[in-house]
């Protein structure tokens, strides 16, 4: 089952390296009473991911946030300590990692792309999507791997 606009964003665990090490996130905690986008990824260091999705939302971050965003959250369905090995490569402080390295979000959204042809196995589709106190208002979902819909330049033009 697919998730949709004007759901209730799945209770799921999200993980982020600490200084105590991998830390479960509960997705409540971090979307509760605050206006949030999650851009999605099939998969960190891949060249698209970095080279031209995460760089639009770097430029645009400011752009973001004076239009009400009050956090940006980057997924994808590989561990923790990539995650944060590839937030630090890209030294894009205005965007927060986190993990769906269990595929649990990946699963329950929906928002899954077949890349086993590749070698990458399951992986969440590339997609934004603004939520507001935990309720899903607006998915930008490129059905794949494929890079249009969820856009920085794209998705800023809807808020």
């Amino acid at each position: 089952m697919k998730i949709n606009e004007q759901d209730i964003f799945p209770e799921v665990s999200f993980y982020q390296i600490t200084k105590s090490g991998p830390t479960a996130v509960e997705a409540g905690k971090i979307l509760k009473n605050k206006k949030v986008l999650l851009v999605g990824v099939p998969g960190a260091f891949t060249p698209t991911c970095s080279d031209e999705h995460l760089p639009g939302y770097k430029k645009l971050a400011s752009d973001f946030f004076s239009k009400g965003i009050e956090e940006i959250y980057v997924v994808s369905t590989n561990d923790p300590f990539i995650m944060k090995s590839w937030s630090d490569s890209l030294n894009i402080s205005e965007l927060k990692f986190i993990s769906d390295g269990n595929g649990e979000f990946r699963n329950k959204s929906g928002l899954e792309t077949d890349l086993s042809v590749v070698g990458l196995g399951l992986r969440l589709s590339r997609f934004a999507m603004i939520i507001d106190n935990g309720k899903i208002i607006k998915i930008f979902n490129d059905n794949g791997p494929g890079l249009e819909a969820s856009k920085a330049e794209n998705v800023i033009k809807s808020i």
